[in-house]
């Protein structure tokens, strides 16, 4: 089956042109889009899309609480959801993926980052620029802000499971990972398993917030 999305921005030419290039690939399919984020809310849980482009900035509702209202309808699966920047330090980011959001997309990306998006998020992997979002996080997440001590989750993990929370959290693949720790992809993809059910956390984006802000990396 197609991966569902969703596409919910102000602006009609961008929800013309991403729908146009997005249903040009035969696994997607564009099943909505909404003007707005109140709107955008609606038509997710009305048409329960795998994937949601959200812009950050948007009237009536703005991205930012849309997603957290979508994140917290109950759902299960709830959609993935990608927030649209037209800034790739733009303020919001770091809170949309505090609050669960799969990741970020800069609006001028090409056609094939777009594509790359829709496949990566549905995975449950996190879109995560390495060099972008880690500067963005490291930003957001000052030293005051971390625990002085760490968290008792933290102490369930094994030491191969924390070195793995540590290479998400610089926005590897499970490829560099299982390279960089000299073990198999499929072993990767188990430690992150564990990883998330350990913590109570989502998916990857939320392991690179959890590691900034306990001070893990």
């Amino acid at each position: 089956m197609a991966i569902s999305v969703l596409i919910v921005d102000d602006q009609a030419m961008v929800r013309q042109g991403f729908a146009a290039l997005l249903d040009s690939q035969p696994d997607i399919a564009v099943i909505g889009d909404a003007a707005d984020g109140a709107e955008g809310v609606a038509k997710a849980d009305a048409l329960r899309p795998d994937v949601v482009f959200m812009d950050v900035r948007m009237p009536t509702m703005d991205g930012l609480e849309a997603a957290r209202r979508i994140l917290g309808a109950g759902h299960d699966p709830a959609p993935r959801i990608i927030m649209l920047t037209t800034f790739d330090l733009d303020d919001y980011v770091y809170e949309a993926l505090r609050i669960g959001c799969s990741g970020f997309l800069l609006k001028d990306a090409p056609a094939e980052e777009l594509f790359r998006a829709v496949r990566v998020v549905v995975t449950g992997e996190a879109l995560l620029a390495p060099t972008v979002t880690r500067r963005l996080i490291e930003a957001a997440v000052t030293n005051e802000r971390r625990p002085r001590r760490e968290p008792t989750e933290l102490a369930s993990l094994t030491p191969r499971e924390r070195e793995t929370v540590e290479q998400v959290a610089t926005g590897r693949s499970n490829a560099e990972i299982a390279r960089a720790l000299f073990i198999s992809e499929e072993t990767v993809k188990t430690h992150v398993r564990r990883v998330l059910q350990k913590l109570s956390l989502r998916d990857r984006a939320q392991v690179v917030v959890y590691a900034y802000e306990n001070g893990v990396v």
